[in-house]
């Protein structure tokens, strides 16, 4: 994350000043938009081309200046993904062409990103839980997932929330609410008392 370091370091820098170190960007941020796409669109290849589309759009804003200085650089991307990832969930064309996602896409993101720590037991139950929770996520209505999705996998506030999705901080809150009781009824038997709170 260099190049976003570099920029919040040297706040007020130009758009431009930030376009050379845009592939350094762009390898940095490229998992944590890719997930964030995967979450809202729930389809590895969605989320892939959504990705993409993302640093396209980005890397045409910085060509053209069309950006205030980038003082939060992170944010300004995590807004372009969602927005993209919104725009693909409304167009009914893509809701027809859209494929159900295949078993193994789950095992492939999975394995791209693996964590020394845990036991095999422990990433076999990881992986369980983790899979219950993206059926659970499926299941909720596109607002309320983007916005569960936000606030507890890219940790924005609720004021972030409604900038991103131009909603009222109430409105925010209300989608926040409806989603986790939904998600507390879907994992009760995971997590019991204890479910998201």
């Amino acid at each position: 994350m260099m190049a976003v370091m570099a920029a919040t370091e040297a706040p007020d820098i130009p758009a431009r000043a930030a376009f050379p170190a845009f592939d350094g960007w762009m390898a940095a941020e490229q998992k944590r938009i890719f997930l964030l796409c995967l979450r809202l669109l729930r389809d590895s290849e969605d989320a892939d081309t959504a990705t993409q589309d993302t640093f396209l759009k980005a890397y045409r804003a910085l060509e053209r200046a069309e950006v205030e200085p980038l003082i939060e650089p992170g944010k300004w991307l995590t807004r372009i993904a969602v927005n993209t990832c919104l725009d693909r969930l409304r167009s009914q064309r893509w809701r027809f062409w859209r494929r159900r996602a295949r078993p193994g896409d789950e095992q492939t993101v999975l394995a791209l990103a693996p964590c020394p720590g845990p036991t095999p037991e422990q990433a076999v139950h990881a992986r369980q839980v983790g899979e219950r929770l993206r059926l659970a996520l499926a299941k909720l209505p596109d607002r309320q997932r983007s916005v569960f999705v936000l606030r507890h996998f890219e940790d924005q506030s609720l004021q972030e929330i409604g900038a991103l999705l131009g909603l009222e901080v109430g409105t925010v809150k209300a989608h926040l609410s409806r989603a986790l009781v939904k998600l507390r009824v879907e994992l009760r038997d995971l997590y019991g008392r204890h479910a998201l709170q």
